[in-house]
């Protein structure tokens, strides 16, 4: 098998370190268009679709393996084995932070740091100990109704995560990138991710790590940062003024900058 071609890999730049960049749920690797090009002068920038998303190799999509977040992790890892990585530093937004935490712990000599922007690793509500921002009721109506109305379901949660109300052009962007996906294995990633529940191997992350909290988060809110914080050991957190849940898109220059300022004072 062509892992490459799998999984859509795109490399640009060059460097004595590499940038691997993960797309989060009902995206790809375009989301990151504004910001992981702006590295090339100075890193080798790697960037890639999870099976199932974008233009990767939908024939390789197995449901019982992509039924949890690990399968997502292999695929990782053999991404990062095909292009002989060490000491890289992964990017993920979203649920790929917790991928990239996962793979981290298997295979802790690929990864230099981890970058997260908005992460969460536990969409649920699990009150009086933990606030994730869902209880279950919402997650089964969203998957209830990706399963009745796609389009209706990605025309109602695109604006919610955007949370950008000047640039209308952002939610429709985002709406659309929802919709161009198989709604068969989108739905299935869509549960995979909000009934994820990662906080118990959060310990045995060993790589420093940089949480980016976004402001106004609806998908991973204020208080899953600073959880996230008090359990990665060696992690930092950095609040930003970027509101909603893709700041990549809604404030490129921030998340640019904050990411690009941790690796500098490395």
């Amino acid at each position: 098998m062509d892992i490459l071609k799998r999984n859509h890999v795109t490399v640009i730049g060059s460097g004595s370190r590499t940038l691997v960049f993960g797309h989060g749920f009902g995206c790809d690797q375009k989301m990151w268009r504004l910001v992981a090009p702006r590295f090339a002068d100075r890193y080798r920038v790697v960037l890639f679709d999870y099976v199932g998303s974008g233009h990767s190799d939908l024939g390789q999509y197995d449901p019982v393996k992509y039924g949890e977040l690990n399968g997502y992790a292999d695929d990782l890892l053999e991404v990062m084995e095909a292009l002989e990585l060490r000491d890289a530093v992964f990017v993920g937004h979203s649920v790929s932070s917790m991928i990239g935490a996962l793979a981290s712990i298997r295979r802790p000599e690929y990864f230099g740091q981890l970058i997260m922007v908005g992460p969460s690793p536990r969409y649920l509500n699990d009150l009086p100990d933990y606030y994730g921002g869902f209880d279950r009721e919402d997650i089964e109506e969203l998957l209830e109704m990706m399963q009745l109305n796609f389009s209706g379901w990605a025309s109602h949660m695109a604006p919610a995560a955007m949370k950008n109300a000047e640039r209308a052009e952002l939610a429709e962007e985002l709406e659309q990138q929802f919709a161009s996906r198989d709604p068969r294995i989108a739905r299935q990633f869509a549960e995979v991710t909000f009934y994820c529940d990662c906080r118990d191997i959060l310990s045995q992350v060993t790589v420093p790590t940089l949480i980016l909290q976004c402001a106004e988060d609806s998908i991973a809110p204020l208080e899953v940062g600073d959880f996230l914080h008090h359990r990665l050991a060696g992690s930092t957190l950095n609040h930003m003024t970027a509101k909603g849940h893709y700041p990549q898109l809604s404030q490129p220059d921030e998340t640019f900058s904050r990411i690009d300022e941790y690796l500098t004072v490395l």
